[in-house]
Parts: C-alpha cells; structure tokens; sequence
C-alpha cells in the first residue's frame, strides 16, 4: 500500500501507516478534491486519524488532505470488521473557510488584471492580509506571483472564496491548490499552468489516451445539450425599463438557447476618496464611463455562459502500465488527446480529475477529461444563481 503520514495541525508528524484496509482520493483542476479511507480501528496508530489532523500521501507535498469526518460500526462478524471511515477533502479546503469581505470603503471588491492577480488577491485581501485581522490565516502564505493567465474584470461581494476561485479557474483555464511546506510549516497556496499535450503540437512528446493505443482499459463518452444556452441577457443596475441590459451570443430560431444573467453587482459607480475644504477624508461616489461598465457585464455573462456550453463527458480509467506515465507524462491540468476510433471520437481536454485507488488488490487511476458530470447539487446552485429580484409578468 502507498505509505502515508499523518500531521497535527501545527504539521508535527504523528505516524507512518501503510496497513491501511483501501484509500482513495481525488484531485480536482477546478474545485476541492476529497479522501476516503479505511483501516481497523486495532491497527497501530489508527487512533492518531483525528479530525483536525492532516494526511500527507507518500512525499507529494500536493496531495495533503485535512481529516474532517470519522465514523465506525459494529456487526456480528466483530473485531476484523471495526474499521474507521475516514473522509476529508483537500488541503485547499482551508480557501472554503473564507467568504470575500469587500473594502470598508466600497460595497464590491473589484479587480482587474491577469488572471493570476485576480486570485491572489482574493486570497490575500480575505486570508493572508485581511482588514479584519480576525480572518487571517497565519499558516497561510501566496507563492510568487507570475502573472499568467488571461485578462479578467472581476467583482465580487461575501461569496465563498474557494467558489470565486473556482469560477475563475473555469473560466480562464488556470487551476489552484493549497501545497504543504513542511519545512516552514506553512501551507502555500498558488496557481498553475497545464501543459498542452495534444497529438496536434510538436514542442512536447503528445499524450493520447485510446483503448487502441492500451492507454485506457475502459472509456464513458457522453455528449448533452440538456444544460446547454448559448445567448445571454447580462442585467445590470436599475430597475424595470431602466436596468441596464445586454445581449450577448447571436443565433436565431431553434438554434437559439436563452438565458438570464443577474450582474446587479456591477457597478454603475466608482468610490472615489477625496479631501473636504476641511482636510477630512471622505468617499464620494462618481459615475463609471459606459463602456466600462457594458465591458464588465460582457465579461461577466461570458464567464457564467461557460456553465452552459455543449457538454462533452469523458470518463475513463487509466491503465497504470501503459506507456504513458502519471505525474512524469502527464498530470491533473494538462491537456492531452482522448480517442476511440470506433466510437468516431477524438477530443482534445484539459484532465480536470484524477482519481487515485489503493486496494489490497492494486492500484487503480481514473481520470476526468474535459468537464466533469454536473451534480443535482451543481445544477441547483446554478438555477439559484440566477435566481434575481427582477420581477417578470
């Protein structure tokens, strides 16, 4: 079994286990990843797998995950089935545990630059470097910034920090993790880049994952217009026959797919601080131009219409002895080639999750290309989204 070491929270090491029942776990491109785990409650250092306390995964500093579930059961077969079910997700998580607070100054915390600044600076204004010195995160630091990824104008107001990370992630391509520091103990949170591993570019050796090429032992392909929208009603401030509305997306007739998007938090005004006749410091709100504002609504309805593209699912488990090797070859977020010449099914995907199984009976590595499945608990949050105070008759 693939050794792993459990950590206090002050990232002290409590033990070395690798008699563990099965493991799994996922890491996710976009969003959290999760762990499972299971071992006999009898087994040495068992009882060190605390909530609270961190699983380390061999020596990869990327895949730690914080304990934050544990049950157990008895049944008549007794001891040999006392086992601990352990859950946890992520060491990203700790993003979760923060909303975004705009500035005392103004209502939104808006931003806009590459990508990459966009993100770190909602983590450092909520968890490194927050105006409220009760939010900070003392553990948590941001790994130079290298200002990659495209430009983004984003604005947002107390929402989950981890969701607003993943948002933009999905729209610009760029993943985020929480990695570990074992020697400053301290957990480093930073942006990454996938590599481009397609068949159709010469400048890296190409990955194609094809159960003709034994890259694959099995493969679920599904394509689905149920969720698909392509022209957008961005709305903006005001009210009635005075909100500010746009259109984006230019299909007619049954080719058509329209949906609403509520961008009320776009501001029409800036806070600008200015000086009184008396010398005081005081905000005054003055006037955004137009096309600024028309700028922030498009970006903001082609960053939530990527929740409604054409959806493409590929689902498939890796074969662990083929000719490509994972985390050497190719890794969670680099884009490689999928194929079934039977099929008639070639695509080209960013790998958004990896799935790691450890059993009595072998390792097992399953990936996620492209977009993973929407959930019903996705698709809800989605609906509410859009859920808006415009009254239609």
């Amino acid at each position: 079994m693939k050794p792993i070491r459990i950590l206090s929270e002050s990232i002290d090491i409590l033990a070395e286990i690798d008699n563990y029942e099965s493991m799994f776990f996922i890491r996710r491109w976009h969003t959290i990843g999760e762990i499972e785990l299971r071992m006999n409650r009898y087994k040495k250092d068992a009882d060190k797998l605390q909530r609270g306390n961190l699983i380390l995964v061999g020596n990869d500093l990327n895949k730690v995950f914080l304990i934050k579930h544990r049950e157990i059961e008895l049944d008549q077969s007794g001891k040999i089935t006392e086992n601990w079910l352990i859950k946890g997700w992520s060491l990203k998580s700790v993003i979760a545990q923060r909303i975004t607070v705009p500035p005392p100054h103004t209502g939104y915390d808006n931003k806009q630059s590459n990508a990459e600044t966009v993100m770190k600076h909602y983590v450092n204004q909520n968890t490194v470097n927050p105006v409220d010195g009760k939010r900070r995160m003392p553990q948590l630091v941001i790994a130079p910034n290298l200002n990659r990824g495209p430009s983004v104008s984003w604005s947002s107001r107390y929402k989950n920090l981890a969701e607003e990370e993943a948002a933009i992630s999905l729209a610009t391509g760029l993943g985020w993790d929480v990695s570990l520091d074992i020697h400053s103990k301290k957990f480093v949170f930073d942006v990454m880049e996938g590599r481009n591993l397609i068949a159709g570019q010469s400048i890296l050796p190409p990955v194609i994952f094809s159960p003709q090429f034994e890259s694959l032992k099995s493969l679920h392909y599904t394509e689905s217009e149920l969720n698909y929208k392509n022209i957008a009603y961005v709305a903006g401030q005001g009210e009635g026959v005075d909100r500010r509305v746009i259109e984006l997306g230019s299909d007619v007739g049954l080719n058509r797919h329209e949906v609403f998007i509520d961008a009320r938090d776009i501001p029409e005004e800036d806070d600008v601080e200015v000086t009184d006749p008396e010398g005081n410091k005081t905000t005054e709100k003055v006037p955004r131009p137009e096309s600024e504002i028309i700028a922030d609504l498009t970006d903001r309805g082609q960053q939530q219409m990527q929740e409604f593209l054409q959806e493409h699912y590929l689902e498939g488990q890796i074969l662990t002895n083929s000719s490509f090797k994972y985390g050497i070859d190719y890794d969670l977020g680099d884009i490689v080639t999928n194929q079934n010449k039977e099929w008639e099914v070639t695509m080209d995907a960013r790998i958004t999750e990896v799935k790691e199984v450890y059993e009595p009976a072998g390792f097992q590595l399953e990936g996620t290309f492209g977009n993973n499945r929407p959930t019903l608990i996705k698709k809800i949050k989605q609906e509410l989204s859009q859920i808006s105070g415009e009254v239609r008759r």
